[in-house]
């Protein structure tokens, strides 16, 4: 096989806040091609899961999502912060903090890429269970969600109708609903 992978010639940040900074770089493929200017969003890393209470019930959360001007039903999830030791206790916060359930287990379900053209961050995928719910909501300031329980009948029938836009959540619960054998939609 061909090594494909270019070389970056050098970096300069355009933009850089908390969560999302914007880099122009100059790179060089493996042929000899100059590719200037090449835009990477960087991102932090990102989890979610799919997570069922002691009953079986799937949780989801519906918040408005400004860049669309809509509301929106998503899994739990979030940011992976530096302070958070490793992936499985970044999503346990973060499930924690959206719905205030903790579970008894969670399985990682491997990672996938919003754009890997221009996002150089991966979203890990979780499947959560045995939840309970166990304190409120710990919402950021500038978060406000509810939360919703639904059967796994109603979530396959939301993916079937394409109710669920965010695309890495449907790859998520795709995810799941095959690691629980409920892959048939």
């Amino acid at each position: 096989m061909r090594d494909l992978k270019w070389t970056r010639l050098s970096s300069e940040y355009l933009f850089s806040d908390l969560w999302f900074k914007v880099r122009k770089d100059v790179c060089k493929t493996p042929e000899g091609k100059i590719i200037d200017p090449y835009y990477v969003y960087e991102f932090p890393e990102w989890v979610g899961a799919l997570p069922l209470t002691e009953e079986g019930k799937v949780i989801m959360v519906r918040q408005y999502r400004h860049a669309l001007g809509e509301v929106c039903l998503e899994i739990p999830g979030g940011c992976v912060d530096d302070s958070d030791p490793n992936l499985e206790f970044a999503i346990a916060r973060e499930l924690k903090e959206e719905t205030g359930y903790e579970f008894s287990s969670i399985s990682y379900l491997g990672k996938i890429s919003a754009n890997p053209s221009t996002n150089n961050n991966l979203l890990h995928m979780f499947l959560a269970r045995g939840g309970k719910k166990t304190a409120a909501q710990q919402l950021d300031p500038n978060e406000e969600m509810e939360i919703m329980e639904l059967s796994l009948e109603e979530l396959k029938t939301l993916i079937r109708e394409n109710k669920i836009v965010q695309s890495m959540h449907v790859s998520c619960i795709l995810y799941a609903l095959m690691a629980m054998g409920e892959a048939s939609l």
